[in-house]
């Protein structure tokens, strides 16, 4: 048995619950969220539970290492639902010392006046959905709390759980960058330990989308992006929170290991509508819509839409395009063995890449330099081969 499948084996596994509720959509968001009048929070426990004893069956003899509950907004759970949820994962797979529960959350009053049941339901971080430090801003991006508020949300969330991470959204409309050093600059003096620092982008379907489209939004354009870029990681670097992902900066020792199971493509399940997961080389996929979802844990005990088997150039190519994330990034030993021999690298273009500075070439393992990261997407094109 090679060092790669040992390892796999294992590896903790990674648990993600999604709760697809909110009280409103935001116009920048793509994700799996819905508003509903309202929830029969018993049937939507009820599900959650079956559909997760349905990963367990899967993927027995394992434990958990994490668990993240996304969305949505899982602040809106009921904290009772969370604490089955996390008692139901310990009954069928156990947890790894020191595990790390996290669940996303807004920063108004009524979701932080929960935060301490929560915690009390077994959840040890936040990740707080601040998105802006600017009370224009908020509006713009169509929260529903105040700049007030959300300082109010992070110091509960400090006194309550034992790590705390925020979310800022940059680049967006006439963002200046002073002005952003000034906002990044007070979420810093914040004190959190995480910090997830995302460049405002236009998804398809959105409302954003739509404005744009129609000349009503126009976000900055590349240049003014790379700027913005560079501060960041400039600022969190000096800040003692450099970047260990493209988007994402910590303390050293506080990265969150659930987004590193991702990044480092090990298994994790995914439980809950829309919700995706990678077990044992298959691709599993949840019903999306609430109502889908919750009729199939009716018909068939799971809310699994499909559960599909991946080639080993597909699982290489993925661990290659999630690592290159990273700033340790990729073990090619470990790519190569998921390929089946030969890891999916064009070697010609990671010459090149190297000759300008772009990515770092060692014996086994293979990075995005800091003066690459800017241009990520670009090098991922160059470098991953289609075999």
């Amino acid at each position: 048995m090679n060092e790669f499948r040992t390892r796999a084996m294992t590896d903790d596994l990674a648990l993600y619950v999604h709760w697809p509720f909110c009280v409103s959509k935001c116009p920048y968001c793509d994700f799996n969220s819905h508003v509903r009048a309202t929830v029969d929070e018993g049937a939507w426990q009820a599900a959650l539970l079956a559909d997760l004893a349905h990963e367990a069956q899967a993927l027995p003899g394992r434990r958990i290492g994490s668990i993240f509950f996304g969305g949505g907004t899982p602040s809106l759970m009921p904290p009772a639902t969370v604490a089955a949820v996390l008692a139901a994962a310990e009954r069928h797979w156990g947890f790894a010392p020191g595990v790390e529960i996290t669940l996303e959350a807004n920063p108004s009053s009524v979701e932080a006046a929960r935060f301490a049941d929560i915690a009390a339901a077994g959840v040890n971080r936040v990740s707080l959905g601040l998105q802006a430090l600017d009370d224009d801003a908020l509006r713009f991006l169509g929260r529903a709390h105040g700049v007030a508020e959300g300082l109010r949300a992070v110091a509960t969330a400090q006194s309550v759980f034992a790590r705390v991470s925020i979310d800022l959204i940059y680049a967006r409309p006439s963002h200046r960058l002073a002005d952003w050093e000034a906002e990044l600059a007070r979420g810093i003096a914040l004190g959190t330990e995480h910090l997830s620092l995302y460049q405002l982008t236009i998804e398809p379907g959105t409302r954003f989308a739509t404005e744009a489209q129609a000349g009503r939004l126009v976000i900055p354009d590349g240049d003014t992006a790379a700027d913005l870029f560079e501060a960041t990681r400039a600022m969190t670097a000096a800040a003692g929170l450099p970047a260990y992902e493209t988007s994402n900066h910590a303390r050293p020792g506080a990265e969150s290991r659930h987004n590193l199971t991702y990044w480092r493509y090990g298994d994790y399940a995914g439980v809950g509508p829309g919700a995706h997961g990678r077990r044992g080389g298959l691709a599993t996929v949840r019903h999306k819509k609430p109502e889908n979802f919750l009729s199939a844990v009716a018909r068939n005990g799971h809310g699994a839409q499909s559960e599909t088997p991946l080639t080993p150039h597909e699982r290489a190519t993925e661990a290659l395009v999630m690592g290159l994330r990273l700033g340790e990034g990729i073990d090619t030993r470990r790519v190569a063995a998921l390929a089946g021999g030969i890891a999916p690298i064009d070697a010609r273009a990671v010459a090149r890449l190297s000759a300008q500075g772009l990515v770092a070439a060692e014996p086994g393992r293979l990075r995005v330099t800091e003066a690459g990261a800017l241009l990520l997407d670009a090098i991922l094109t160059e470098v991953v081969s289609d075999g």
